[in-house]
């Protein structure tokens, strides 16, 4: 096919994979990898500049949203369905649990970074929570509730 008339992207490989950048947007993937297991994720991030959506394609997924401004006070559980569009906001704190077989679009600013986001640090009984939500939704992960 022509590029000048249609781009086409796939991405099978793991995490998170940039696929198109056009002005001020991006286009990606995101798939399974290690560190989004439930028992190893440590940390929500937020983005200060763009609103985030996600859009689960296959698999399983629980987008976990916390409420709080400069700490998370409270995890809110979204288990995500097929098809439907997540939209993020801009600076809502976020995380996400995939199956091994989950792939996620995300739709994002462009220059989304480091730089722009924020960063915070579970604390064990909500990383205890994540992984007991993960265990109930994703029955792949029901081994690691022990």
């Amino acid at each position: 096919m022509n590029e000048n008339l249609l781009e086409m992207h796939e991405y099978l490989g793991e995490g998170y994979k940039p696929l198109i950048d056009f002005n001020c947007w991006r286009v990606a993937v995101l798939r399974y990898l290690d560190e989004l297991q439930p028992d190893k994720i440590s940390y929500f991030e937020r983005h200060n500049e763009t609103d985030e959506v996600f859009i689960l394609l296959q698999g399983q997924a629980v987008l976990f949203m916390g409420k709080g401004d400069a700490t998370v006070e409270e995890i809110l559980p979204h288990v995500m369905q097929n098809g439907v569009l997540y939209n993020v906001k801009r600076g809502a704190w976020h995380s996400a649990v995939l199956s091994r077989d989950a792939t996620i679009l995300l739709v994002e600013n462009r220059d989304t970074a480091r730089e722009n986001s924020e960063y915070y640090t579970l604390q064990p009984d909500q990383s205890a929570f994540l992984v007991e939500t993960a265990a109930f939704e994703i029955p792949e992960w029901r081994a690691l509730k022990g």
